[in-house]
């Protein structure tokens, strides 16, 4: 295991103490678990719009189905223009 150093405010540090209480759990232990959970939960979001992109792009080849010619150049007002 590796030994890193890090700054918290101490409003979390409080949050950590109190909960590492409760769970009978040392702190370090804590900190690991919810980094753990934290970047599991940041990982599936980014994977799951990845994976979504990639699915309709197999549809859209299935299909043979074409876009605007000029979507690639106007993107983003294709998806965040007011109709």
């Amino acid at each position: 295991m590796l030994r890193t150093y890090l700054y918290i405010p101490q409003d979390l540090n409080t949050k950590i103490n109190t909960l590492s209480a409760n769970q009978k759990v040392s702190k370090a232990e804590l900190i690991r678990q919810a980094l753990r959970a934290g970047l599991k939960r940041l990982d599936t979001g980014t994977s799951s719009s990845v994976e979504l992109l990639l699915k309709l792009k197999d549809i859209g080849g299935r299909h043979d189905l074409k876009g605007p010619a000029d979507l690639t150049k106007n993107m983003d007002n294709y998806l965040w223009k007011a109709k």
